[in-house]
């Protein structure tokens, strides 16, 4: 995609580097020459705010980690220690907290985006499986986040999760047990939540590195999904998009900043602020907003089995998409049908959210279950149905012309 690289060492240290580690090419041609298509609106910002985010939390990881004791006698004294005695600790902890939120919605920007536009389709297969581990590994590392604090909420919520791995034929009960370090959740498994918590976003960031790698293959994907046809349907990335995606991660920043010095609470829940007890059950026992769709998904089935197998099988089957949707055209620009059952994923996802805070009875139940059942059927029988049954719109032929013909895309 990229072609021959256009890299001018500038002086003689840089000509000596590049003879021996070329990485000041690689950046160059990786991040400022690199030919882009000209016509993507700001969806595509979220990948330049998503690498920000990641990096912010690494950092104010590690800074808290300076500070924190993994032990549940003194973790949550520990994070009060943080907030009330280390200076700017509160801002750190509220910047590394809410940055998981942000985080998070950035992704979910970033995922649905792709979903839209047919990001995941051919040639771009790799790039959308190693986009889906990266989202695994921020759920993972955001559930033994949510743990460290040792709230009640931090118990309990770790309590229901590590339980559901009990739900597992056979070995079930022994994988809880090498969970938790013991007979039920205590010091030993705060101590490897942390190692893991820690561990983690270092791989997320390898991973992140591929998923760029990936990208540089066959290229960005675009609005209208077709792909580049000669220069003219180009643009390098400096300074076009750095700018773009430097006006956004500004409006984003604007956004990030409300929550950490206005509302920095609002996203988390009131009883982790109570110091977590073994003997005192919290009365609605939930997950942080970006994990709610799939705990609806988990109690809307009445079988444990069923309900952890459905769950974690709502993120499998994203493994699969690229083969589900069988269309030839990429983006839902000239898909109307697509569009309508598109509109009817976002929606529910958006309703099962609502309903994984609710409590687990009465119309929240049948609510979510039809939701679980539509979410399911949207990925195996909508899309490969679509992919037989719709007639697309025209396509137009090249980036830089105008609608000619109704050619599906490359």
């Amino acid at each position: 995609m990229s072609g021959e690289s256009t890299y001018n060492p500038g002086n003689g240290f840089t000509k000596w580097m590049d003879t021996r580690l070329p990485i000041l090419r690689l950046a160059h041609d990786s991040f400022v020459d690199y030919p882009t298509p000209k016509n993507l609106n700001y969806w595509w910002t979220f990948g330049g705010i998503l690498t920000f985010c990641l990096v912010t939390q690494i950092i104010t990881g590690i800074i808290l980690a300076m500070h924190y004791t993994p032990h549940v006698d003194f973790a949550f004294n520990s994070v009060e220690h943080i907030m009330r005695n280390v200076n700017y600790g509160w801002l750190i902890r509220y910047i590394h907290a809410n940055g998981a939120s942000m985080f998070f919605l950035a992704v979910y920007i970033h995922i649905f985006r792709g979903l839209y536009y047919g990001s995941y389709k051919a040639p771009r297969e790799v790039l959308w499986i190693l986009g889906v581990i990266i989202y695994l590994l921020m759920m993972a590392a955001a559930f033994m986040g949510y743990v460290l604090p040792w709230g009640q909420m931090s118990l309990w919520g770790a309590t229901v999760i590590t339980n559901l791995f009990g739900a597992i034929p056979v070995v079930g009960e022994s994988v809880a047990i090498w969970l938790w370090g013991g007979y039920s959740i205590d010091n030993p498994t705060l101590n490897r939540f942390f190692s893991l918590h820690y561990l983690i976003p270092f791989l997320i960031l390898g991973v992140v590195i591929l998923h760029i790698w990936a990208l540089h293959v066959p290229g960005n994907n675009n609005p209208v999904g077709i792909s580049v046809k000669s220069k003219q349907d180009t643009v390098p990335f400096h300074p076009y998009y750095t700018v773009k995606d430097g006006f956004a991660l500004t409006v984003f920043l604007i956004l990030f900043a409300y929550f950490i010095f206005f509302a920095p609470n609002v996203l988390g829940h009131a009883d982790n602020y109570i110091q977590a007890n073994p003997l005192v059950t919290p009365a609605h026992i939930v997950p942080e907003w970006y994990l709610l769709p799939f705990y609806a998904i988990l109690r809307a089935v009445p079988d444990k089995l069923g309900g952890v197998a459905l769950m974690f099988g709502a993120i499998f089957i994203l493994f699969l998409l690229p083969w589900l949707d069988t269309s030839k055209v990429r983006s839902a620009r000239y898909r109307p049908l697509f569009r309508q059952f598109y509109a009817l994923l976002v929606v529910d996802c958006l309703l099962l959210g609502y309903l994984g805070a609710q409590p687990a009875e009465g119309i929240y139940i049948v609510l979510a279950r039809i939701g679980t059942f539509y979410y399911f059927a949207h990925f195996l029988v909508v899309l490969p149905v679509l992919g037989i049954i719709e007639k697309p719109k025209a396509v137009p032929e090249s980036i830089s012309e105008p609608i000619l013909g109704a050619q599906p895309a490359e």
